[in-house]
């Protein structure tokens, strides 16, 4: 039987209440919504909980309201014309209908070729991009995943690329599994490397506390910069799915 999250109300913002085996309190707003989440010590009184909340107020809202005024994309009709973009670049679409097996190519820094038989359908062709998406996600990973746990000085014994609606990464601790939101084949190198990072310094440390933080800072002192460039990027219009 699932149990319902704790929640608290401060003002008009409802914050999903976590309890852990920490010793300080964790506050964090998620995209793509802003979905606000307070990380708590096991025992804290919610009277102490709902004080930290409120003292943070001004902040939360700031960034409840960046997130839910983040750009989205529009939806997409797969036709010639079309904005798409890949690894932080705009790109015009051009679909070519014709005999044969589907195809995408690059042409230049300005066009992306896709090739479908004349009677693909709108799903169809979303799903070839989808796929070369994924394949050139994972083209890019496996050298940023090498220069990386070198520096961090950490393994990862797998990694994958998935549709995630409310995530850029995750990480399986015990099983030192990465996973990779396919929309980040979309966003600048930079904020792949971020993600990348941020998910492999939870193998140094679980939670996103103090020493957590500061592992970042010391991995990749500018780690704010990137996340702030993600976060104030276009996201996919229906929350990051296909």
């Amino acid at each position: 039987m699932s149990i319902s999250p704790e929640i608290v109300q401060i003002a008009n913002i409802q914050i999903e209440v976590v309890r852990k085996d920490i010793k300080n309190m964790h506050l964090a707003v998620y995209p793509p919504h802003g979905r606000v989440r307070l990380a708590v010590p096991q025992k804290t009184n919610e009277e102490v909980l709902r004080l930290f909340a409120i003292s943070k107020l001004g902040w939360i809202k700031k960034n409840v309201k960046n997130f839910q005024e983040q750009a989205r994309e529009t939806k997409r009709d797969y036709v010639s014309g079309e904005s798409h973009y890949f690894q932080g670049r705009r790109y015009i679409l051009e679909v070519k209908e014709q005999e044969g097996y589907s195809k995408i190519d690059l042409k230049g820094a300005k066009r992306i070729v896709l090739q479908v038989p004349k009677n693909a359908t709108v799903d169809d062709k979303a799903k070839i991009i989808k796929e070369w998406y994924r394949k050139q996600l994972k083209l890019q990973i496996p050298p940023l995943l090498e220069k990386w746990e070198k520096v961090i000085g950490v393994k990862a014994d797998d990694w994958g690329v998935k549709q995630m609606k409310t995530k850029w990464g995750a990480c399986n601790t015990d099983a030192k599994r990465i996973w990779l939101n396919l929309e980040l084949a979309k966003k600048p190198l930079i904020c792949l490397e971020y993600i990348l990072v941020h998910e492999l310094v939870h193998l140094h440390e679980r939670s996103h506390n103090d020493r957590f933080i500061t592992l970042m800072n010391k991995f990749m002192p500018k780690w704010r910069l990137h996340r702030d460039e993600l976060n104030s990027l276009p996201i996919v219009h229906n929350d990051w799915g296909y």
